[in-house]
């Protein structure tokens, strides 16, 4: 009840007014049934302006730190992710990532909408990296079609370290929906999963226009402090 409440009447209505959103493609998201978000990542605001576009319910998964954090401010994004069902996921992979996973696929097999970063965490310099095969795990299990979307500026309304937003309309565009049932018996081969992956990354470089990065991205590194220089006898 909480989620349709910020959608609808607390957030969502300030957020529309303030960042004006430029959004191409919205219909390509179907009415009912399971379906797959797959996008890019370049903010924290990612995962507010998506749902916040998408009229049905829109399910992420999120870093476990986000609900772990201190004082109020990691109050309030904690009870924020709880309100909006999104789901937490330790990153360092294994049955924790896994789980989260099957999380989605109940959301799937529910019919819902589940929305996923294949690249696994913020581009640290906004190119779009290699996606990891976990939506395509997810597309072949719930046999979901997946709609490909591509964030194209939310890394300057919220660089990566800011806390507060630019005020600057968002550019979202929603792809055509893939179909990859012709996989159907592809479930656990690595080279299928990879191939689903590839395809999806594909969508969304010609999507984004941004340069593709054939590795995995690994998350920004503060730069070490410089050492002074020492003082002159």
């Amino acid at each position: 009840m909480f989620y349709w409440l910020l959608k609808y009447v607390v957030l969502g209505p300030l957020l529309r007014l303030l960042f004006r959103p430029d959004v191409q493609g919205l219909a390509n998201v179907p009415a009912a049934g399971p379906v797959i978000l797959a996008c890019n990542h370049l903010s924290f605001s990612d995962s507010i302006f998506t749902p916040l576009l998408v009229a049905r319910r829109v399910t992420f998964v999120a870093k476990a730190e986000y609900f772990t954090g201190q004082g109020i401010k990691g109050r309030l994004m904690r009870r924020f992710f709880l309100a909006t069902g999104t789901i937490p996921v330790d990153r360092s992979g294994g049955q924790a990532a896994q789980a989260a996973l099957d999380t989605l696929l109940r959301v799937l097999g529910e019919g819902g909408i589940a929305g996923i970063y294949p690249e696994g965490t913020r581009s640290p310099d906004g190119r779009l990296y290699r996606g990891k095969t976990g939506v395509a795990r997810l597309a072949l299990e719930s046999g979901a079609v997946v709609v490909p979307v591509a964030l194209l500026n939310t890394d300057e309304i919220q660089p990566t370290g800011t806390l507060m937003p630019k005020i600057k309309r968002v550019r979202m565009r929603f792809g055509a929906p893939l179909d990859f049932s012709r996989y159907a018996g592809g479930r656990g081969d690595r080279f299928v999963e990879r191939t689903i992956t590839d395809e999806i990354m594909y969508e969304l470089m010609a999507m984004t226009g941004r340069p593709y990065v054939d590795v995995y991205a690994v998350k920004k590194q503060p730069s070490p402090p410089v050492a002074a220089a020492p003082a002159g006898r």
